[in-house]
């Protein structure tokens, strides 16, 4: 694979350097465009990608072409390289930009996977939705989904379920980050120094993310597993639930399910 990236923030940077460090792609194999050209040539020379002068230039470089800008920059990015388009395959991970929506716009014979990324890409943690409806061949498919599970977990839904499955692993994180922040705080509050707070938790929520996974039990289970009758945590599982704390997850996502 040939591998051209049209914008090259953060997303893009993190996508770049694990393709690269899980060796799923060389260097060499990747062409990227920014219209930051001094950023774009400084993360070339740390990543070994390729800076590209123009988008035309990335794109007639590669077979296939990852979409990376802002969402509202895709429509004027893709203006002066539709046409180079055709016969290639199309990767986008712009919010929103789902397989219809680029169907509208580009001419035929592109072939289209909208992915959904989270942050923790940035350390090889994340977590890509593929769009159920795309146009790829089976081969490119199979390559896309080997590509993003080098840096991540890969799960595929269909189109009516791509913006609740963005919801909770686009927006998650940020809930994930507010709680952590807010036990960290509570720990500060007792005497404990903000480093380690912040240290103490963030492993205290990985290691039980990671005991649920692996061992498949229900958080109904596992929270059971730490309340001793008229212990500690059932006293603090009381308090969580008298302020609402399940409550105000869901409503966290009915907020955004209701724009």
């Amino acid at each position: 694979m040939k591998l051209a990236f049209i914008g090259m923030g953060n997303m893009a940077t993190a996508l770049a350097r694990g393709f690269v460090t899980s060796g799923k792609l060389a260097g060499a194999d990747i062409v990227a465009f920014d219209p930051y050209q001094e950023k774009l040539k400084e993360k070339a020379n740390d990543i070994g990608f390729t800076p590209a002068a123009t988008a035309a230039e990335a794109v007639s470089a590669a077979d296939t072409v990852l979409i990376a800008c802002k969402p509202y920059q895709v429509e004027s990015a893709l203006a002066d390289i539709k046409e180079l388009l055709v016969g290639k395959a199309l990767l986008s991970i712009a919010l929103g930009w789902d397989h219809a929506k680029y169907q509208s716009i580009l001419p035929a014979g592109v072939r289209v996977q909208f992915v959904m990324p989270n942050t923790p890409a940035m350390v090889g943690e994340g977590v890509f939705l593929f769009e159920e409806t795309n146009t790829l061949t089976a081969d490119e498919l199979t390559t896309a989904k080997a590509l993003f599970a080098a840096i991540g977990s890969v799960h595929t839904l269909p189109s009516r379920l791509m913006g609740i499955g963005g919801a909770i692993s686009g927006c998650g994180p940020a809930f994930v980050d507010l709680m952590l922040e807010a036990f960290a705080d509570a720990a500060v509050r007792y005497g404990i120094p903000r480093d380690l707070a912040l240290s103490m938790v963030s492993e205290t929520v990985l290691g039980s993310a990671k005991l649920q996974k692996e061992t498949g039990l229900h958080p109904g289970v596992l929270k059971d597993m730490v309340c001793s009758p008229a212990g500690s945590t059932i006293k603090g599982v009381a308090a969580l639930e008298k302020n609402g704390f399940r409550a105000a997850c869901i409503a966290a996502i009915e907020a955004i399910m209701e724009n």
